[in-house]
């Protein structure tokens, strides 16, 4: 080392202290040199010189660039060794799930709504209340309903004495066809008699044994009876029609009866209506129901939200290799972090979402660029809890188990 670079080394000391040379001397601090080069400064410090054949003193606080090297190789050996395993523990132990952060619960909400209008007389529940099936959720004034129920069931009694009063007209008819029956062969055997009378005394008169007048008295008493047989065929004529439209007439009676029953169901169903209650498990949201306000027919008084809930998780096409219904799934929640949930695959849709969207994408007009698109995955939640709430909307992040192979840390973490 030359004294030139001897003394660049020296103003690079960190120490402010004078260093002594090895002729006596005394080497100025690097503080000082900087402000000896300082234009500004008036005075100037001499800058100090060694002779060629003096020792130059070793560099004070510095490391050979060798031995720095080396343990900057170490380091990295260490990291590296470190390092590539774990990320192979990683890697493998990825290539075991699927996960999504583009994912939410869904579920089949809709709009509770009267059948009947009228105005609510009670609201025995509030905003957010879970309810069971059956549960009352509002009711309306149902007086109107009732008067309604009994009109109707008036009709249904007259409908059945209807009926009643044509089967006995029916007996009755049935009766005269009888009558007009046994008239007839009456009827018949009469003129059987007076066919053979005037007969006989037509060969009387012919042969001189009777009178005349005799014989055509016997004759007109058989045209008589003749007429009252065909008179006899009429009125059983006339009978067994009268008995055909009474059974029209029943059968029409028997129709009215049924309408009228059906009216009377319909009025008791619109008295049931008057209560409205809820159908399924859930919880009501948005009500808007009050005591006193007018509920027209379809007017939404809350809205409901059933307890069967789901996952819809919205995978990458290529992340749908593996995947199947019925594989299992951790959920985890954005409201409860600290949670963790259980679930399987239900279903995958057959298309994306896109495809299925109110305005969906044309590929066949202006310029396409290729873009991975989501299919919806349905996740059912594995007995969900009743201690907190869940809803439509919440975000989710599942992770599918793809490969029901322990990976190997899991094998690791098993063993330790």
């Amino acid at each position: 080392m030359t004294y030139q670079e001897h003394d660049e080394a020296v103003e690079t000391l960190p120490c402010s202290d004078p260093v002594d040379l090895p002729d006596g001397r005394r080497s100025v601090p690097p503080r000082r040199l900087a402000e000896a080069r300082d234009p500004v400064l008036q005075e100037d410090l001499p800058r100090p010189r060694l002779p060629a054949d003096a020792p130059v003193p070793p560099a004070i606080g510095r490391r050979a660039p060798g031995a720095r090297r080396r343990v900057i190789m170490s380091l990295g050996l260490l990291l590296a060794a470190t390092a590539l395993p774990g990320g192979w523990l990683y890697l493998d132990n990825a290539g075991h799930f699927e996960t999504t952060d583009d994912a939410f619960i869904a579920a089949r909400q809709y709009s509770i709504a009267p059948k009947v209008a009228g105005y609510i007389t009670a609201v025995p529940v509030t905003d957010n209340e879970h309810v069971v099936t059956g549960q009352v959720i509002a009711r309306i004034d149902e007086r109107d309903y009732r008067v309604a129920l009994a009109q109707a069931a008036a009709q249904v009694a007259a409908a059945q004495a209807n009926i009643e009063n044509i089967a006995a007209q029916t007996a009755v008819q049935q009766a005269q066809v009888a009558q007009a029956s046994s008239q007839i062969e009456q009827a018949r055997a009469s003129l059987t008699f007076d066919q053979q009378q005037e007969a006989r005394y037509h060969d009387l008169a012919r042969t001189g044994a009777g009178t005349v007048q005799s014989a055509q008295q016997w004759l007109s008493q058989r045209q008589q009876q003749e007429a009252a047989v065909r008179s006899s065929e009429a009125a059983l004529t006339a009978a067994v029609r009268q008995l055909a439209a009474l059974k029209a007439q029943h059968d029409s009676a028997e129709a009215a009866l049924q309408q009228a029953v059906a009216q009377h169901d319909q009025a008791r169903l619109n008295l049931s209506y008057t209560t409205v209650t809820a159908a399924e498990p859930g919880r009501i949201v948005q009500l808007s129901a009050g005591v006193g306000a007018y509920a027209s027919v379809g007017t939404g008084l809350a809205m409901f939200v059933p307890d069967d809930i789901w996952v819809t998780a919205n995978f990458k096409e290529t992340q749908l290799d593996h995947m199947r219904p019925g594989q299992r799934a951790a959920i985890d929640l954005d409201a409860y972090p600290d949670r963790s949930f259980r679930g399987h695959v239900a279903s995958v849709q057959p298309g994306s979402g896109t495809a299925f969207s109110l305005l969906p994408a044309e590929n066949a007009t202006g310029n396409y660029v290729k873009i991975v698109q989501r299919v919806p995955v349905k996740i059912i939640i594995d007995n969900p809890p009743a201690d907190v709430a869940l809803g439509p909307g919440m975000s989710v992040e599942p992770t599918v188990r793809i490969n029901p192979a322990p990976s190997l840390l899991e094998r690791l973490e098993a063993r330790l």
